[in-house]
């Protein structure tokens, strides 16, 4: 029976599409954190690791303490689930190929997730290397997931110093200049 067949391909052509919107990215990247159109897509990575905050005296009173980031320690995977690379302090971002860079904050949105770190856009402020990062020219920090520094805790002197590791995923894309 052909119309069985009809109606079997529309319902598995409905259930695919349905797939691949659930799989689509949130809303669109902030005014603010796009790219130059100068600037063309090279790669897009998976960050999983954790934030590492350091229990400091605040700048403005002394007395009192607060949750200081000290560095992020991730690793970069692309869509097939291959490790290719590290992030950590500086920001930056190393490739296993040995190439480097190092990112400076350009700007910063909260995201639509109130419990996770920020989205950021990052110039190359430096980069190293013939490799994937090489070429580098801006990062943005997308779809993160977790990372915020605990609402409690590092409230007295005796907790200065004291560290906590919070776990984080974000997208990664770096971007290099049109050729």
């Amino acid at each position: 029976m052909p119309s069985r067949r009809i109606v079997a391909a529309s319902v598995l052509t409905c259930l695919a599409l349905s797939a691949v919107a659930l799989a689509a990215p949130p809303a669109e990247v902030p005014e603010a954190l796009r790219v130059a159109p100068d600037q063309v897509l090279a790669f897009d990575f998976r960050g999983e690791g954790v934030q590492i905050y350091v229990c400091t005296a605040r700048k403005d009173d002394a007395t009192k303490f607060e949750w200081i980031l000290k560095a992020p320690e991730a690793r970069l995977f692309d869509d097939a689930g291959r490790h290719v690379g590290k992030h950590y302090g500086g920001p930056t971002w190393e490739g296993n190929d040995g190439s480097k860079v190092v990112g400076e904050l350009k700007a910063r949105d909260d995201g639509p997730d109130a419990n996770a770190i920020p989205w950021l856009l990052l110039s190359a402020k430096a980069s190293s290397g013939s490799g994937m990062f090489g070429k580098t020219t801006s990062i943005q920090r997308l779809r993160t997931v977790g990372g915020k520094a605990p609402a409690e805790g590092c409230s007295k002197a005796a907790e200065a110093g004291s560290e906590v590791r919070v776990p984080y995923q974000a997208r990664y894309t770096f971007y290099t200049r049109l050729q």
